[in-house]
This record gives C-alpha cells, sequence and structure tokens, in this order.
C-alpha cells in the first residue's frame, strides 16, 4: 500500500513533531534551583492564562474519536451526531458557571480528591480506580487503536507500529513535564488540529462542487442528501437507537455531556490549573465557542464523502486513488483516512499534523490525569503517605509509563469496531449517570450522605443494566424495555437520584449532612464577559437548531 506523501508531506509533519517535541520539553524543564513539586507537575503550577486553559480543553478533547469516529458517524447517520459537540458548548458553560466555583475554592488537584472532602475515602478511592480503569482500558486504548487505524489507512504503517510510534510522541514530553508540558503544546496542537481540519473540510466540499469552493460544496451536498443535515431524527431513520430524536436535547445527552465536561479528570484538570477563578470561566468560554465550530471540521468531511462514494461521475474524476480502501456503512471510521488520501502535496502533511495533533494532545492528557488520580488518591493515600515532591512526582511519571504500556498491549485487540464515538459513549453510559447522581445530589443538595452515595453509585450498575440488556428472547416481555442508550442513561440518572434521596433521608430524616456544601448566591457570580459570551453561544445554537431541525 502506498502513502501517497510526498517530501513536502514529510517535511511539514516532521516539523510539526519537532516543533510540538521542542516546545514540550522546553516548558518541562526545572527552574534553578527548584525542584518540581506536586502542584508543577500535575497542575502546572496554576498559573494557566484563560487562553491556554480554553485551547487546552479542547485539544484535550478532540482526538481520534472525534476526527476519525465522529467522522465515521457522519458518513454513517449525518449532522445529528454534531448534537455531542454543540449540546457540550452550553455544557460548558453551566460547568464553568455552577461547578468550577466550588471546585477552585476547594483547591482541588483531582475530582476524586472532592469526593473524599464531601462524602468519604473508602467512596473516593472507589471512584478513583473506576476511573483509572476507565481511563486506561477505554479511553487510552480507543485513542491509541483510532489513531494506528489512521497511520495504517493513510501510510501503510502497520497497527502495532502505529500504536507504539504514538505512544513513543505523546510519552517523549508528557511524562517528563507533566500538566505544564501538555498545557502549553495543547495551545500549538489546537492551532494544527483547527486549521488541518478546514483545510481536509475545504478540499472536500470543493471536490463535491467540483471545483467551485466551499460554500457552492455545501450546497451541493445539502441538496444531494438533506436527509443526512437532520439535527433531530424520528424513529424511522436507523440512527435513532443512536440519536433518539427530541431525547438528545432534553434526555440523556445531558448526562454524557455533564459527566464529560464535568466531573472527568483530564478535562477538568486544566481549569484546576487556572490563574483564578475568573481567569478558568474565560477559559471554558472560549472552549463553548470553538465546540461551535469543531462538527465542520470532524463531521461535515463525512458527510462529504458518502457524497463521493455514490457518486460514479465524482468517484472516477479522482481515479485510481479513489477505490483503496472505500468505505462501506458497516466501516464507516475509514471514511476521513480515506478523504485525505485526495489532499494535494504539503497539505496532506497539514492534515496529517492535525489528527495526529489530535491524538497525541489527547493521549498525553490521559496519561497526565491517570497519574494524577493514581499518585495523589492512591499512592500518597495508602503506600507513601510520607512522600515528597520528588517521590510525589516520580511516581506520576511512572504510574502514567505503565498506564501507557497496558493502553498499548489492549489497543490491538480492539479491532472491527463499527462507530468507534458511539462505542465509547454507550459503555461509558453504563457507569456515568450514577457518578453525575452522586456529585450533583453531593454538590446542590446538603442532605445527601456519603452511605447514601455509595448506595445510589453501586445501585446504579444494575439499573442501567436492566434498561440495556435483557435475557434473550426476553425483549418484548413487560418485565424489559428497550430504549436507546441515551435514553436509558436519562432513566438511569433519574432513578439513581431518588434511591440516593430515599436513602438520605432514611439515615437523617431530613437534616442536613455535616458535609454538606452551604451554597450561596455569590458563589456563582460571574463576571459581564461571562454573562455576554454565554448569551452569545446560546443565541448560535438557537440558530442552528432551527436551521437544522
Amino acid at each position: 500500500m502506498t502513502s501517497g506523501f510526498h517530501e513536502w508531506d514529510y517535511v511539514v509533519f516532521i516539523a510539526y513533531a519537532i516543533l510540538i517535541l521542542g516546545v514540550g520539553l522546553w516548558v518541562s524543564r526545572d527552574k534553578k534551583g527548584h525542584q518540581k513539586n506536586a502542584e508543577d507537575y500535575f497542575l502546572a503550577s496554576k498559573s494557566l492564562p484563560w487562553w491556554a486553559i480554553g485551547a487546552s480543553l479542547i485539544a484535550a478533547n478532540i482526538s481520534a474519536e472525534q476526527f476519525i469516529g465522529m467522522s465515521g458517524s457522519g458518513f454513517a447517520s449525518g449532522l445529528a451526531i454534531a448534537s455531542y459537540e454543540w449540546m457540550a458548548a452550553i455544557t460548558l458553560i453551566i460547568v464553568g458557571k455552577y461547578f468550577l466555583p466550588i471546585f477552585i475554592e476547594k483547591g482541588l488537584y483531582t475530582i476524586p480528591e472532592f469526593v473524599e472532602k464531601r462524602y468519604s475515602t473508602n467512596l473516593k478511592t472507589i471512584l478513583a480506580v473506576f476511573w483509572i480503569a476507565l481511563y486506561v482500558f477505554v479511553n487510552l486504548t480507543t485513542v491509541l487503536y483510532l489513531g494506528a487505524l489512521a497511520l495504517e489507512t493513510i501510510m501503510g504503517i502497520p497497527l502495532i507500529y502505529g500504536v507504539m510510534g504514538l505512544a513513543l510522541f505523546a510519552a517523549a514530553y508528557s511524562l517528563y513535564g507533566g500538566l505544564s508540558a501538555v498545557a502549553w503544546t495543547d495551545v500549538i496542537q489546537v492551532v494544527f488540529l483547527v486549521m488541518g481540519g478546514l483545510v481536509t473540510t475545504y478540499l472536500a466540499l470543493n471536490t463535491v462542487s467540483g471545483g467551485h469552493g466551499f460554500v457552492a460544496g455545501l450546497n451541493t451536498v445539502f441538496e444531494a442528501v438533506p436527509e443526512r443535515f437532520e439535527m433531530i431524527l424520528d424513529k424511522s431513520n436507523p440512527e435513532y437507537k443512536n440519536l433518539p430524536g427530541l431525547g438528545v436535547l432534553v434526555g440523556g445527552m445531558w448526562v454524557a455531556n455533564l459527566y464529560y465536561w464535568g466531573f472527568n479528570q483530564y478535562i477538568i484538570q486544566r481549569t484546576l490549573a487556572a490563574k483564578s477563578l475568573r481567569e478558568a470561566q474565560k477559559g471554558i468560554l472560549l472552549a463553548a465557542f470553538l465546540k461551535l465550530v469543531i462538527p465542520l471540521i470532524v463531521v461535515i468531511p463525512g458527510i462529504a464523502a458518502y457524497v463521493i462514494i455514490n457518486d460514479p461521475e465524482l468517484m472516477a474524476s479522482l481515479g485510481e486513488v479513489a477505490t483503496r480502501n472505500i468505505p462501506s456503512l458497516e466501516q464507516a471510521d475509514k471514511a476521513y483516512p480515506w478523504l485525505l488520501q485526495f489532499l494535494p502535496t504539503g497539505l496532506k502533511g497539514v492534515a496529517f499534523a492535525a489528527l495526529a495533533a489530535a491524538i497525541v494532545s489527547s493521549l498525553a492528557s490521559m496519561l497526565n490525569s491517570t497519574s494524577t488520580i493514581f499518585t495523589m488518591d492512591i499512592y500518597k493515600q495508602y503506600i507513601n503517605k510520607t512522600a515528597g515532591d520528588k517521590a510525589t512526582v516520580n511516581m506520576g511519571r511512572i504510574s502514567a509509563f505503565v498506564a501507557l504500556v497496558i493502553a498499548c498491549i489492549m489497543a490491538p485487540l480492539l479491532g472491527n469496531l463499527d462507530q468507534a464515538f458511539l462505542f465509547i459513549q454507550e459503555y461509558t453510559g453504563v457507569v456515568s449517570p450514577g457518578i453525575l447522581a452522586v456529585f450533583l445530589l453531593g454538590l446542590f443538595w446538603k442532605k445527601t450522605t456519603n452511605k447514601a452515595a455509595i448506595v445510589g453509585a453501586l445501585s446504579s450498575i444494575p439499573i442501567a443494566m436492566y434498561f440495556k440488556v435483557a435475557p434473550k428472547g426476553w425483549s418484548t416481555s413487560p418485565f424489559f424495555v428497550d430504549v436507546p442508550f441515551m435514553d436509558q442513561m436519562g432513566y438511569t440518572l433519574l432513578l439513581t437520584m431518588i434511591v440516593i434521596a430515599i436513602y438520605s433521608y432514611m439515615q437523617h430524616k431530613g437534616a442536613d449532612d455535616d458535609k454538606g456544601i452551604p451554597i450561596t448566591k455569590a458563589l456563582f457570580k460571574t463576571s459581564p464577559i461571562f454573562n455576554i459570551g454565554s448569551f452569545a453561544v446560546l443565541l448560535i445554537l438557537t440558530v442552528l437548531y432551527a436551521m437544522f431541525w
């Protein structure tokens, strides 16, 4: 298999790699006479400005899951998958206004640390172990697999070598430098990510329109497949099970987004590293605006690929290269790598650097957060309670390395995933409603008790599995239901919150819990910039959904 890469493509890509490694290692260096401590390594010395936070949030979030997985979903079902991005913009505003003030006031390093302060050490440990397992066996593994799949499709690099190469690239600067190296390189990564993504989108739409440009391409795609521009799917749509109509706006999508953006260590960690709460909120707002643009670079290319493949004249005009690795609806995740084959010399290197930036930045973020949780919540709690700065930072590096090795072993075993983005959402969705219930009630209901939170978290799994797995032949039984996984998440959250509320009331007979968080109006006061920006985001989203209803 030939890669189609030319000298200038290699020059561009190698220049990108040298730039990232150079900046990462430069910001990682120890200042003269200063031993790197836990705050330096895990929270970038609490020195991040708003623009670095906003860029880092997007770079940590956008990975192979989006570039490849969401393009694949766009290819298979259309623009409806963009709800994950657009609804995230609203979620970010909620997180910035209502969650961050509490987290930053408590001076947290990790999300499990909040659980300890609000509930107990036992619950913190349970959730810390869960998150470490999730990051290693689901997030890190899937990002490595999808990234290596792209390398294999575009450049003919065997999957196992792609996994190892990406792992080494991410490890080269993130293991040594910690969050500081990750966050500052993310600023560069997000530029490559957006610019490279826009290049791919432009050229895909230009191809569809026969060389008449971006806007003409959008019109052509819309006219060719108007059904793929419906944001709210009806029950007749084959993808309704994944994106259940209005349930996307008022149901389980909120569970997925609030859990991910509010209580996910590798996302929230960069806001905890902000210079101040106001700086963190401005960073959140920047990320919300960037979220509005992301579907343009990760979903539209997939729809364009679908139109190209189903137009015999267009396929013939593209020549022999178009016949390589043609994606089918059953192999939708090959749509984005297939498109990259058509980019001209030089620009292919830019687009590939964008894809690599998305993959490597997410890997680096996940590694840093996995090591943060293990070191601060497991190592310092149970293994070495008196660990000094040097031992703590070294353990952070060792634990990140071990997590990466495990993920490298697991990644090639994934194989044959259809729409990887939806796979991740569905299986994370089994556990996220229970955890979200524990956090929401812990934050905003002072009567919530520790025992009730543990009972709720444990009971949420059988509740979720009840909605998800009916015994063979029993799916039509009145005792079991068959509902889309997003609706399952919504129902599981509500039922888990009811369980926690009832158990809390039985324990304290309506009295406040000793560790309940005092809520005041002043705590959630935000700046005029944040308020105006939030209103603008909501206005743009209203227009978008009105256009593509």
